[in-house]
């Protein structure tokens, strides 16, 4: 018997199952801080909570928390920043942003420091370590099995 976690399920089901089993099987929670009529202890367990139960348990806290302040990228970089980039991946505590031209990548590394310091002190030290900016992809010019290594568009207009 292997003591190793299974597949991620892509379509989430067994994440949706385990939070209905526990939803099922919950104790009876003491009413959540929040304003309004208290929480009875028949009343089933509220999804956030289970939410959070799971996301503890799996070890993803952090993952989540950078992708909930990711998800306010024209406040953390300014909307005319925001306009032209996007957060594209985390991991390692590396952010990588991806830039719509190398001028705006070229500002974008500018204010990297600024913007790994911001992120540690909303997320806590160390989460992220470093900003990563890279600018648009560059078309390919390989077409087909049979292409030349090495050649590059040509100047054929004139």
């Amino acid at each position: 018997m292997s003591t190793e976690k299974p597949e991620h399920d892509p379509q989430g089901m067994d994440l949706a199952k385990r939070i209905a089993r526990a939803a099922r099987g919950a104790a009876p929670r003491p009413a959540p801080k929040k304003r309004g009529p208290a929480q009875r202890p028949d009343e089933p367990a509220l999804l956030g909570d289970l939410l959070k139960e799971v996301i503890e348990e799996e070890g993803w806290t952090r993952e989540v928390s950078v992708h909930q302040l990711l998800a306010r990228w024209p406040a953390l970089v300014g909307p005319v920043n925001a306009e032209h980039s996007q957060p594209v991946g985390y991991a390692d505590t590396v952010l990588t942003v991806r830039a719509e031209s190398t001028t705006w990548a070229t500002s974008l590394r500018t204010i990297a420091p600024q913007l790994v310091a911001t992120l540690n002190e909303q997320l806590g030290q160390g989460t992220v370590s470093r900003v990563l900016v890279v600018g648009p992809e560059a078309p390919s010019w390989k077409k087909g099995r049979r292409s030349v290594p090495g050649r590059g568009p040509r100047d054929t207009y004139g």
